[in-house]
């Protein structure tokens, strides 16, 4: 692999922006493999065991990456990054409350999403005791069409937005049941538009249905959406398509208020 070109007049990498990807590509790697050996990183990543290795090395000088006996692994500095990500959006202990109290009511998974590049980001869950523990957890990220909050975000966004993101998204299944057909969820937009809530029938996860609904600021645009997951054989008939509805639409109605005033 080609290395950076230095500058010679300012000692700085001409490619800056390569060296950043290269950084966040190790990173992520870390991640992903919960941990790796210098030689791992190398081999998967096909850079360089010199350039992982000053890069690792200014990454736990600045206490984002820790050596430990099996490798290196992602430091506690990020928590302190999320944490701080996490609190930006407006309303979100107001929120992360309210889904604690919809998942204890409810007895099944209930989270919070905001959208971010194109998809939507779990910011906050909580589980009742009934609930099924099989989200990839907080900060994980699925394309917005399909997850029923997702399409709640997508709902309320202005449609030159909407048809600017629609052109963005590459529509790849996640499931065999996951909407593909940008007209389809055209269509399920517009009926959820209608009703107030949207439905995922197994388009994220085989054998889960959730219903989910947006959460609006006090000037319209759109914080996010919350929704309750759960075992399709549980989360069906009157039960996904009145009771729950019922229940987050008088959550984000309550939400939207405090938000308002808070």
């Amino acid at each position: 692999m080609t290395e950076p070109s230095i500058d010679a007049e300012n000692g700085t990498g001409a490619d800056t922006v390569r060296t950043a990807e290269t950084m966040f590509d190790i990173v992520q790697r870390l991640v992903d493999d919960d941990g790796a050996s210098l030689a791992e990183l190398a081999s998967e990543l096909d850079y360089a065991k010199s350039t992982v290795h000053r890069h690792l090395h200014t990454l736990e000088e600045l206490g984002y990456v820790v050596h430990r006996d099996d490798g290196y692994h992602v430091g506690l500095r990020f928590l302190e990054v999320g944490v701080t990500a996490r609190s930006s959006y407006r309303g979100y202990d107001l929120v992360r409350r309210k889904v604690e109290e919809i998942a204890e009511v409810t007895g099944e998974r209930a989270q919070f999403f905001v959208e971010e590049h194109g998809k939507v980001v779990y910011l906050s869950r909580a589980v009742g005791n009934q609930a099924v523990r099989t989200d990839p957890g907080i900060g994980s990220r699925i394309p917005l069409y399909a997850a029923s909050a997702g399409k709640a975000i997508l709902a309320e966004l202005p449609e030159p937005e909407l048809s600017d993101m629609f052109e963005r998204m590459s529509f790849d299944p996640v499931t065999e049941h996951t909407i593909t057909d940008p007209e389809e969820l055209r269509a399920e937009i517009e009926a959820g538009r209608e009703r107030g809530y949207y439905f995922n029938r197994e388009e994220s996860l085989r054998g889960t249905h959730a219903v989910g609904v947006a959460i609006c600021g006090p000037d319209g645009d759109v914080i996010g959406g919350i929704s309750v997951t759960g075992p399709s054989h549980r989360l069906n008939g009157e039960r996904l398509e009145s009771d729950l509805p019922d229940l987050l639409l008088g959550a984000a109605n309550e939400l939207e208020l405090n938000i308002a005033h808070s």
